[in-house]
């Protein structure tokens, strides 16, 4: 603000936006990136971007005409790229001082480095995934985990569930999963936010879909990325609606039938039916149990369909015990692979290597030691290497 002194006019100095966190990648396709990143202060923001050594082309997210402005969460999707391309990209966020109706005061302008992304492309040979879950905010798993996994590439990364423990508030967000997500892969490889029943627990619980990007504004959804058509399952609580513990304010029973519903129609898809293999990720394994209500409706109700839709994997966690399900024919007609606990000694990362003939599941512990290996060969009959 301009102060007058005589003849001597003061202002008060501007200063540049900071990134507090970010960029990191979401909501991957074929054809799209999604980019997020968040400021200190309010600010509009924009992505440059292009191919080869050029950043020629720049996107900004826009609702009923309106640029977004004045906020400090920023989301900016990359539409119409090519599939299997590579991008390079930057963010850039402006400071917004002032916002009046017919003037707006802008501080300087903040980018960041220059980074690259690759989109998801349907028609490639071989493709290589990681799965992290029950990290429960212990920081020093996975980022050990992640740097395991990191000795060979891959594409995508899917935080399976229970990262977190109850979200209480935006620091816990961004210091137990966003931060060092970002500082370990996500600048680079986007990951994939499959939310557990501990993520479902505390006041802001209800906040964490703003610092992530769901397709379709949804837990639960589906994408293809070479040979495999992944299906991502939200199995919400694994109590009872009515325990005392949530106190009257869930609905995991009819959020279950409805995903019944869309999973329904999910595995009469064409997409889903001319995949080479189809994976499912989801935190808590379906399974039969008097003590746990969320497992056992998820297992009467979703497992017919994953058998009747031929399931090739599915893939879990919540346990808090690594192991290795073989399929069992007329129950479950898949596989299930459980990561492990975030204890030391027992904390596991999962890859999966796919071409369009085989599946190749490692599953290695937080020592660097493989305990479980299982392979799918569409010519052969399947095999498993037990724990």
């Amino acid at each position: 603000m301009a102060v007058l002194l005589g003849l001597l006019v003061l202002s008060a100095p501007t200063r540049a936006a900071r990134i507090a966190v970010g960029p990191y990648l979401q909501a991957p396709s074929e054809t799209s990136m999604t980019v997020m990143w968040i400021t200190d202060v309010n600010a509009v923001s924009w992505v440059e971007y292009g191919t080869g050594e050029s950043l020629d082309q720049k996107a900004h997210r826009s609702r009923h005409g309106l640029i977004d402005a004045d906020r400090t969460i920023h989301t900016v999707t990359i539409e119409g790229l090519a599939p299997g391309r590579e991008y390079r990209y930057r963010v850039c966020s402006k400071e917004i001082v002032t916002f009046k109706p017919y003037e707006v005061t802008y501080g300087e302008t903040v980018a960041s480095d220059t980074y690259t992304f690759t989109t998801l492309d349907g028609r490639k040979d071989s493709i290589s995934f990681i799965v992290l879950n029950d990290i429960h905010e212990r920081n020093e798993v996975l980022i050990s985990l992640t740097r395991l996994a990191q000795s060979q590439p891959f594409d995508l990364v899917f935080l399976n569930g229970d990262i977190l423990g109850h979200i209480e508030n935006e620091p816990q967000i961004i210091d137990h999963v966003l931060a060092p997500c970002t500082a370990l892969f996500a600048k680079q490889t986007p990951f994939v936010y499959v939310r557990g029943n501990h993520e479902t627990r505390g006041k802001f619980a209800r906040r964490l879909p703003d610092y992530i990007t769901l397709p379709d504004g949804r837990y639960y959804h589906s994408f293809d990325h070479g040979p495999v058509r992944f299906v991502v399952m939200d199995g919400g609580e694994d109590k009872r609606d009515t325990d005392k513990e949530y106190s009257g304010l869930v609905d995991f029973d009819r959020y279950r039938a409805v995903q019944r519903k869309w999973l329904e129609a999910e595995i009469r898809s064409e997409a889903f039916r001319k995949a080479a293999f189809r994976v499912v990720v989801v935190h808590m394994p379906p399974q039969p149990s008097e003590r746990w209500h969320g497992p056992d409706d998820m297992y009467q109700t979703w497992r017919t369909l994953y058998n009747e839709g031929k399931v090739d994997l599915v893939i879990s966690g919540h346990t808090h015990h690594y192991e290795i399900r073989p399929p069992v024919e007329g129950v479950c007609e898949y596989p299930t692979i459980i990561g492990g606990a975030p204890q030391d000694g027992a904390a596991t990362v999962v890859r999966v290597d796919a071409t369009a003939d085989h599946l190749r599941v490692t599953m290695t512990r937080d020592d660097g030691q493989i305990v479980g290996t299982y392979a799918i060969d569409k010519v052969k009959a399947d095999s498993a290497a037990a724990l």
